[in-house]
């Protein structure tokens, strides 16, 4: 199971939000290369970015911060956050990520997200499944569509979709453990590979998701906050 710790971006910083609460924002580092750099000293390989700005602001801002970290680590990104369009898309893959995540967009926008898939092919794309109350979550988790996050993730596995990250947005930021009974229930009913995302508080959950069969785990909070350190990552890589 891959490692893939998260950097959220806002104003060009180092930030963790609480259920996607704009308001609940916590600087970690004015510099997110330093953070990046950090990942990569200590044995990972793997980069979720994550432009909270242009989350909110549905088009891509924080491109340069991708750029510096794409061309002075050598850890593999996927970006996200505010992604809507072919040049959103272009500028992204430009600055350096390996995939990009799309999640509003596969909502509102299909034929744009089947569009990306056509011309980077599925193993570039990743479908953001983001729910509240298992209903897909759209802009920055500000709007809830009716989808059910599982049918939505199915549906998109039928006409080529492989990867796909869900995040419970009820336990983003608040280091009470991951939605495993929804990670089961997704790995059970389809064959994506799926990325848990929120939740993860201690090393425990790291196991218990890997034992569900998880693809990957995203990790952000429980590393800012010093619940689970660099070095225990490492004993859990190897």
């Amino acid at each position: 199971m891959r490692i893939i710790p998260a950097i959220d971006i806002i104003e060009g910083k180092c930030v963790r939000l609480t259920k996607g609460d704009y308001d609940t924002k916590k600087i970690y580092n004015e510099n997110p290369l330093e953070v990046a750099k950090e990942f990569e000293d200590n044995g990972i390989q793997y980069l979720h970015l994550v432009d909270l700005d242009g989350a909110k602001s549905s088009h891509i801002v924080n491109h340069k911060v991708l750029e510096e970290i794409a061309t002075k680590t050598n850890l593999k990104i996927d970006f996200g956050g505010g992604l809507k369009s072919n040049e959103d898309a272009k500028i992204a893959f430009e600055s350096g990520a390996n995939q990009i995540t799309g999640g509003s967009i596969a909502v509102k926008n299909p034929d744009v997200f089947m569009n990306w898939m056509k011309i980077y092919g599925a193993d570039k794309i990743i479908l953001g499944a983001d729910c509240k109350d298992r209903k897909i979550a759209t802009h920055g988790w500000l709007e809830t569509s009716v989808k059910d996050v599982v049918e939505f993730i199915t549906d998109y596995e039928e006409i080529g979709v492989k990867n796909v990250i869900c995040t419970d947005v009820a336990k983003d930021g608040m280091l009470q453990g991951t939605s495993n009974d929804l990670y089961k229930e997704i790995i059970e009913t389809s064959n994506v590979n799926l990325i848990a995302s929120g939740g993860v508080a201690v090393l425990d959950d790291l196991f218990k998701v890997q034992e569900l069969g998880c693809e990957g785990v995203i990790i952000g909070k429980a590393i800012y906050e010093g619940n689970i350190a660099l070095k225990d990552l490492q004993q859990f890589l190897k």
